[in-house]
């Protein structure tokens, strides 16, 4: 039409209605941009209920150059997103007089362990007991059976505390296996002082509910166990992943593995484990001010 008409650029856009932008070359994209866009597309569909954010802590790990904004602007180009969350849970108040009130303040500080609860494809219900340290984040146990008893809590923390030496305390709710005498009496002649929560406060126990959820949202909501042997297997693995892989938010988006290097109290000889457990009064810790509550 310019060249028809003789007509400047800015007049033949004005005639046909058109802006001037439209008639300029479009930039050309960078030259890894469809390696990209194919990498957080893949890191999108491995790990479904992941954000931006840590698509892009996972890019970082594959030895991408790339920032959140650009991940942020394919992320939404490709038309990317994390379904619907529930709904969230109460905020961690810190009471006077309530155990919360301790926060971690270094590896082997405070552990918590919990309860939860699926089914295998046949309806069949189990149970996983968790067990994380609440400074580093660190998934230390997840023990998947059909039922469990104050016994099997007592067989994990044994080998736990033979593994990573004993935590100085130990948060949970009052469920009969954590509140049972012999759980209460074994930890108390180690050493190791219990917190309970108050009775359906779950938040108070903000650190395990928040891996449960994470557990729960990110493995079990996604996947049919058809045996337990298939259930330990699975929710083995992603315990390792988590540990070792899963960028975490409160850890600047990294695994919780590196933070575990920090020094841990001195491990408990297997011997002292086993007076403990047998109720042997010379094991018992001098240190303690006071009885079993």
């Amino acid at each position: 039409m310019q060249e028809a008409l003789d007509i400047c650029q800015r007049r033949a856009c004005r005639v046909v209605a058109q802006h001037r932008s439209t008639q300029r070359k479009l930039p050309a994209p960078p030259a890894d941009e469809k390696p990209l866009t194919a990498a957080i597309i893949r890191l999108a569909q491995q790990y479904g209920r992941y954000g931006y954010r840590r698509i892009t802590a996972l890019l970082r790990n594959e030895s991408w150059l790339v920032n959140a904004k650009r991940v942020e602007r394919i992320w939404r180009r490709e038309g990317l997103k994390v379904p619907q969350r529930q709904p969230k849970r109460g905020r961690l108040w810190f009471n006077d007089g309530s155990c919360v009130r301790l926060r971690p303040q270094y590896s082997g500080h405070v552990w918590s362990y919990d309860f939860v609860m699926d089914r295998t494809h046949d309806g069949k219900a189990f149970r996983m007991l968790t067990v994380i340290d609440e400074y580093s984040r660190q998934c230390l146990a997840i023990h998947v059976q059909r039922k469990l008893k104050s016994d099997d809590v007592l067989a994990v923390l044994t080998e736990l505390f033979q593994r990573h030496g004993p935590p100085d305390h130990i948060r949970s709710d009052n469920g009969a296996e954590f509140t049972s005498h012999a759980v209460r009496d074994w930890l108390w002649r180690i050493g190791v002082k219990t917190l309970y929560i108050e009775p359906g406060s779950p938040w108070e126990n903000g650190y395990n509910e928040s891996f449960n959820g994470k557990l729960r949202d990110e493995l079990l909501n996604g996947e049919i166990f058809y045996t337990l042997k298939e259930a330990i297997i699975l929710i083995e693995r992603w315990r390792i992943h988590y540990n070792t892989v899963r960028p975490h938010s409160s850890l600047g988006y990294q695994p919780p593995a590196p933070q575990t290097i920090l020094p841990r109290p001195a491990m408990l000889p297997y011997a002292a484990l086993q007076a403990a457990q047998q109720g042997d009064p010379n094991r018992r810790n001098s240190n303690l001010t006071g009885g079993p509550p």
